[in-house]
């Protein structure tokens, strides 16, 4: 079998198949975490639900990139959006992806502790 096409296994308590598209999706979601401003959105979204111009503010960045890094988190439902008359308002997609965050942050405390 074709390595690309191949089916992954993962024991997570119960088999559970993966196929390659997942395993391109997460790759992709990991790339999109690996950057700071993307991980400082997320967790500024963490506090609850807010417009684009207010993360502008609160990270200090244009509005422009802050627009352009949410699209990139909307296009990994990492983020969702709503509309409330002409304004966009952005929050975490849902709980796990601050979940996502919680233990990559748990797991490196641990390994600053050894």
């Amino acid at each position: 079998m074709n390595e690309d096409m191949q089916e992954y296994v993962v024991k997570t308590g119960h088999e559970e198949t993966v196929d390659p598209q997942q395993i391109e999706h997460l790759s992709k979601m990991f790339k999109a975490l690996g950057d700071p401003t993307r991980l400082r959105i997320l967790y500024l979204l963490g506090n609850g639900e807010m417009m684009a111009t207010k993360i502008s503010e609160e990270l200090g960045l244009e509005q422009s990139a802050v627009s352009h890094q949410l699209k990139k988190l909307f296009d990994l439902r990492l983020v969702k959006r709503r509309k409330e008359r002409n304004t966009v308002i952005y929050s975490q997609a849902d709980s796990h992806v601050l979940q996502i965050l919680t233990d990559a942050f748990t797991h490196i405390k641990e390994e600053d502790e050894h």
